[in-house]
This record gives C-alpha cells, structure tokens and sequence, in this order.
C-alpha cells in the first residue's frame, strides 16, 4: 500500500503525519515529524477482551533511540536499557491523554509503542509522541473515536509560540503541554515562572486553536485509510442497582461523611455488605452477589458525584472550599541539612533537603546529548503509608511522576548558581497518604529548602 500523508503549517516548520510505510502488521501505526524530528507510534490489541475486570488494560511505552541522534549509547553493553525517568513521564503523558477516550466497556489487551526515528535537536519528541498515539489508534479497528492532538505553548518576548523549539525554550516563562480533541482539552501538564491566571488561560485557548488544526488533518487521513472501527461493546445495565439503591439510599450518606479515611471505608463496607446479605438471604451464588457488588460500586459512585454537584459536599463531609486541618514541623531532624514534616488531614509528608557539591548533580543522558542538573526532587511512596504490603522495589511509574511534578513546581524559585553555589537534592518520604501526597511534597520542599538556608525566591504551595 502507498504511504498516504498529511501536513500542516506551524509558523515556518511543517508538521507531518504519515502511514502505510512502516509497521504494516500492527493494528494502526503513524510515522510523526515536525520538520526533522520524526517518531514512529504503532498500536496493537488482544482480540479479546479481558473477562472480570473493570480497567482498561493499556500500556503505553514511550522508548528513545539514541540513534535517531546520531549517537551511541553510553555504558558497558552499548545498548538501551530500562527506561529513563524521561521516557516514563513521556510515557505517562501519553497514557493518561488517551486512556479516558476508548469506549466504555472496551478490555482487550492495548500496547501503544513509540519510538523516535530521527531527532534534529530542535523539535522535541513529545508533543509528536501525543498525536502519534492518537493517530496510530484512530486509523487502527479499535473503539477510539475521537482524534486527539498535543502541543507545547511557550511564550518567548511576550508572544505565544505553538510548539517552540528547543532554544526558544531557553527564552521561555512558560512551558505548557496541552492534549485535546476539537471540542475539549483532556489533559494539561506545564511550568512557568509565575505567570498569571489570565495568562495561562490564554495560552490554554491559543494551544487548543492549533489542536483543532491537527485533529483535523487526523481526521482526513482517517478518512483516506483508516480501518472499520469495531462497535464499541455493549455495557448492559446492571438489574441490581435498583435493588442496591432502595436498600441503601439512608445508610450510605452517613456512612459516606463519616470522618477519618478508614473508619469511613469500614462504614461503606459495612453499608455494602449489609444490604447485600439481605438481598441474597440464603442463596449462595457468587455471580448474583458480584453483580450486587459492582451494583454497589455504581450506586456508591453516583451518589458521591450527585453529594458533590448538589450539596458542595465531599465524602468527609467538608464544602469544596475547606481545607484539611494543616500541621508544621520544620527542622524535624537533628542531622539533616534541612527538614519539614508537613501532614494535611491523613496525608503526611517528610521532606528533607540535602546540599552537595558540584560533584553531586544529577547526571542525565538521553536524545540532546549529556546534561547535568544541580537541583532534583525524589519522592518515595512506601506501601505501609496507605496501610498496605508490597514487594519494596525501585521507584515506580507514578514514583517518578510524582517527583517530577514537585520538582517542576519548585524548579522556578531555586536560586542562581551564582547565588547559592551547591548541588542541591530534595526527598519526600510519605508517610501517610489520604489524597494530595504530591501537593503536600511541594509544600514540605518549600520549608525544607528555607530550613537549609536555600534563598529560594519565593514560598510554594500546592
């Protein structure tokens, strides 16, 4: 089959997207580029769904090649290894954008794989990496019909840039990356240097302008080669949950408000089990009584979302506007450089600041060469902090977002090397975990740097 291409002009670059190429035998698959950085996405899924489950069992991976730079990877073997902390936020990017717009019901196995071909040192990979999953997945059989588009907004000498490059992001005050369809965003992920709220919006309405224009030529190469999408399945609708209602519709608000994190989850649980012994009196089938617990599930669901919409009210019981009860110790630890134990309701965080020398920063190597860094932040998500048991391994996925969220958000206010000559190193253990760990993290970092005497430029709160 002939490649079929479409394009779209970005100021002075084009950007293409293109199939039919390469990777035939996945169920979709695009080749991306933005002038001479060019990525490769391809989809492929189970032909059947998963029976039992409620998720949708999605992977996506998002793999440098260094050789699309012209380099050789460093290290003894001279090949790629395990992901870098890089290629998992990109990877999380693009999941988290896709993932809400499969269809309901949808449980086939999914692997989206990306991997960058040529990279010009100029246009970064990931902005590509979110159209070319979208696209990938729209031109393949499965039920995803909405294309979606990603773009980066910086702002260099006061204007809006769609898709900036990389030494226009040096000049930048913003960096935001935006992921949507032609009627709404889906995803928003950015830093800035304090930039304000009209500003942001703003940005945010001029990146969804060039998202539209990108979902459109999605949609014409659709049009042109795309395969006949598979019905998306049928969600039957559960009998039960009547039945789950008229027994629970006075018990379940109460047990829903009740305060404390597990004395709450003891009371839905005993709400649940309750009416479904009831309903089932004496018969003994598992099918019935799962039924009655995923009824329960939907009835739980929907109630908390009606208490929200309609009272301001959340599942403890306080408006939408109050703030869990907030505790502070700074200088926590004896020995440490600088410390703060900041605990909001359930959630607690330690974070402790270590100083360093030149010799300490961070070591990063990936598409733009070698690079160093003298400020990082690593966040630590041990089971026990939501009262669990897990085999301890290295940082997961959502440990390295998590970190990379905080650290963005305290990247702004470091001060100059000129300033405050050290390599600097943030760790947020969290002890306990009830919501926001991430946001009680860039609040602990904030008073942990100041108790290490960092003359950070300003306070930050999340």
């Amino acid at each position: 089959m002939q490649a079929e291409r479409v394009e779209l002009q970005i100021g002075d670059r084009v950007l293409f997207i293109e199939s039919g190429a390469l990777a035939k035998q996945a169920a979709g698959s695009v080749v991306v580029g933005l002038e001479e950085t060019i990525i490769l996405a391809a989809v492929s899924a189970a032909d059947e769904g998963r029976e039992g489950i409620d998720f949708l069992p999605l992977t996506v991976d998002y793999r440098d090649r260094t050789s699309a730079a012209g380099r050789i990877p460093g290290g003894f073997f001279k090949r790629e290894a395990r992901p870098s902390d890089r290629e998992t936020l990109i990877s999380r990017l693009v999941d988290r954008s896709i993932r809400p717009m499969f269809a309901n019901g949808y449980s086939n196995e999914t692997q989206v794989i990306i991997n960058p071909l040529s990279f010009d040192f100029e246009n970064q990979t990931d902005v590509l990496a979110l159209t070319g999953a979208s696209a990938c997945i729209m031109l393949s059989h499965l039920p995803f019909f909405t294309p979606l588009s990603g773009v980066r907004v910086g702002r260099v000498n006061g204007e809006f840039v769609c898709n900036p490059t990389i030494p226009q992001m040096e000049e930048s005050n913003l960096n935001l990356l935006l992921c949507g369809s032609e009627e709404s965003l889906v995803m928003v992920e950015g830093g800035a240097s304090e930039i304000l709220e009209d500003d942001l919006i703003e940005a945010m309405e001029f990146g969804h302008d060039w998202i539209k224009k990108i979902c459109r030529i999605q949609t014409d190469l659709v049009a042109k080669i795309g395969k006949t999408k598979a019905e998306a399945p049928e969600i039957a609708e559960l009998a039960e949950v009547d039945e789950i209602r008229s027994k629970v519709e006075g018990s379940l608000k109460e047990a829903v408000t009740t305060a404390g994190k597990f004395a709450r989850s003891a009371a839905i649980k005993k709400v649940r089990n309750d009416a479904i012994s009831e309903l089932m009196g004496d018969t003994d089938d598992d099918q019935k009584k799962g039924a009655y617990k995923e009824a329960f599930g939907a009835v739980q669901k929907s109630f908390i979302r009606e208490m929200i919409l309609n009272e301001g009210s959340r599942v403890d019981g306080r408006s939408l506007t109050e703030v869990r009860e907030i505790t502070i110790a700074v200088d926590a630890l004896p020995r440490t450089h600088g410390s703060c134990l900041f605990t909001r309701g359930e959630t607690q965080a330690l974070v402790t600041t270590t100083l360093g020398t030149g010799q300490d920063e961070l070591t990063l190597d990936n598409l733009e060469g070698r690079s160093t860094r003298s400020f990082y932040l690593h966040y630590n998500f041990p089971a026990f902090c939501v009262g669990e048991v897990k085999r301890m391994m290295g940082p997961g996925r959502r440990e390295i977002g998590h970190g990379s969220l905080a650290e963005r958000a305290m990247d702004p206010m470091m001060p100059d090397a000129e300033k405050f000559p050290y390599t600097i190193r943030v760790v947020s253990e969290i002890l306990e975990s009830n919501g926001s760990s991430s946001m009680a993290t860039v609040c602990g970092a904030s008073l942990s740097l100041m108790d290490a005497g960092a003359p950070i430029k300003n306070a930050v709160a999340g």
